[in-house]
């Protein structure tokens, strides 16, 4: 399922961003929930060395995950969806 970035998403990139760390930096404060906003929930995983998001769409929660250099992409709007999938 193809899932459209909306502005609570575009506001977490934001934070993200504002931080300015490394993916090394990011790694050492590792957290599935450090950033939370409406539907989305989630943080930098260190095992995947990406963020990790879920969403939930009509009460049905799912993931997504996206590595640093494309967290500006999404906030400058040249990424404006993703792909996203059932936890089960």
């Amino acid at each position: 399922m193809v899932h459209k970035f909306e502005k609570e998403f575009l506001d977490i990139c934001k934070e993200i961003i504002l931080e300015n760390k490394t993916l090394s930096e990011w790694a050492l404060i590792e957290s599935d929930d450090m950033f939370q906003s409406g539907k989305y929930e989630g943080g930098f995983d260190a095992t995947a060395m990406e963020f990790c998001f879920s969403v939930y769409l009509n009460d049905i929660e799912y993931w997504f995950q996206l590595p640093l250099d494309k967290i500006p992409k999404v906030y400058n709007a040249e990424i404006i969806e993703i792909e996203v999938v059932s936890p089960n």
